[in-house]
């Protein structure tokens, strides 16, 4: 009885065993694994992107920046449109806030462009060895400094333009802004020398560093993108719209050094004044035309002065401008008047010639050209105030760069030969 009680308690104890590791195999199948399953899937799901090689190496390249205080901000024209068409979305998201999808950072794309001011990094040369060392594979473009060409001594002296770190496909373009003295922030252009691997990167799809291009300075903002923290301009929108008129051409200051050799410089007291006040006639023209959103650039004798000595011509006793007649504003006059500079005189019509003058201190004249685009030239009108004839200058069609001038940024023709020899001829040096 006793060995039949002990093996009927061993087959319902086997029995038991099987059921309940039969249950625990149904239990597993039916609910764990569709519980984890939606688990992993809901958790694949808020990750979504995040493995992608863009993200990484932008996160990696935070890290490696903020571990080093190195103030970088986001200038990469694709991710501010990407960050302004959801900016309102952007500015309210948190660091904590959980993140579904990368929809930024992941977007497809070679580079990813940041940019810092020069004078904020201290610790050049420890960063790009940290950086090396994280995996990352930089390279750094130097060139001259062309605020020191003026200074024969310095002249030569290299500063740094731009550094790629790469990582795996993906590659980092840090543009270094470098601070003018109209300020304003000021980038070079990426100039590969001769033992530079071409192949390092897919050099031509950069969006910076094609010229050497000029940007207001901008303010910044922090915001959460993707999960991770950065900062970008204030105003994307105007920085964006900077992006494409951006180019930047350097005064010629060894032919203005030449030119001076031949032709000694007037430092006269009466010479010495006319410069100055041309030069506070200039900057007050910029600041009232800057608030009005006119675009306008050095033209005539002050284009002049610029291309041939890197100054105002001293004898020229006006300042001269030039403005697309489609940027004519009707309350331009009343706005000079406002800065007070009064009109001195109006010739022509907006339809046909129009130029304005206006009276400065010590009867230093601001003239404004406005000039007329036709199918293959440009042109401005111009009238004799004595006699009220006309005249007709054609131009080859041109655009505009950025330039510094008198401790400014101006704007100039680009193609400032062309500009320059429509007005003056091919030999401008006796003029």
């Amino acid at each position: 009885m006793s060995r039949i009680s002990k093996n009927v308690i061993l087959v319902v104890l086997t029995l038991t065993s099987s059921a309940f590791l039969l249950f625990q195999l149904y239990y597993y199948k039916h609910y764990l694994s569709a519980k984890n399953g939606s688990g992993l899937s809901k958790s694949k799901g808020s990750r979504i992107g995040f493995d992608g090689m863009q993200w990484r190496a932008v996160k990696k390249f935070i890290m490696l920046t903020s571990s080093q205080n190195v103030p970088v901000f986001l200038i990469d024209p694709l991710i501010l449109e990407l960050i302004n068409k959801n900016f309102e979305q952007v500015k309210n998201t948190s660091h904590a806030s959980s993140t579904s999808e990368c929809k930024v950072f992941c977007v497809p794309r070679d580079f990813t462009t940041f940019a810092l001011q020069y004078q904020l990094w201290k610790n050049e040369e420890g960063w790009f060895w940290i950086a090396e060392n994280m995996g990352f594979q930089c390279l750094k473009i130097e060139s001259k400094d062309p605020r020191l060409d003026w200074i024969d001594s310095l002249s030569g002296t290299e500063i740094p333009l731009h550094y790629i770190c790469k990582l795996a496909s993906h590659a980092i373009h840090l543009v270094v802004f470098h601070e003018r003295s109209g300020n304003y922030l000021w980038h070079g252009h990426l100039r590969l020398k001769g033992h530079v691997d071409r192949k390092f990167v897919p050099f031509r799809k950069l969006q910076f560093g094609r010229y050497p291009g000029a940007f207001d300075r901008p303010e910044l903002q922090q915001i959460t993108v993707d999960g991770l923290d950065v900062l970008i301009p204030k105003d994307p929108v105007h920085f964006l719209e900077e992006i494409p008129h951006s180019r930047f051409i350097e005064c010629r200051y060894k032919e203005a050094r030449a030119f001076f050799q031949q032709y000694l410089d007037d430092n006269t007291v009466e010479a010495m004044t006319f410069q100055k006040r041309a030069k506070e006639l200039l900057q007050l023209a910029a600041k009232t035309l800057k608030k009005l959103g006119v675009r306008f650039w050095l033209s005539s004798g002050t284009c002049l002065g610029w291309f041939r000595q890197c100054s105002i011509i001293p004898y020229s006793k006006d300042v001269d401008l030039g403005i697309f007649i489609q940027d004519y504003k009707s309350d331009i006059i009343s706005a000079f008047q406002d800065a007070g500079l009064p009109l001195k005189h109006k010739f022509g019509k907006v339809e046909d010639s129009l130029e304005l003058s206006f009276q400065g201190k010590d009867d230093v004249k601001l003239d404004i050209f406005f000039f007329y685009e036709e199918t293959d030239h440009m042109w401005n009108g111009g009238t004799q105030a004595k006699t009220g004839k006309k005249f007709k200058y054609l131009f080859p069609k041109f655009t505009l760069c950025w330039t510094e001038f008198v401790d400014t940024k101006f704007r100039v023709p680009c193609e400032t030969v062309e500009y320059i020899e429509a007005n003056y001829g091919k030999n401008q040096q006796g003029l």
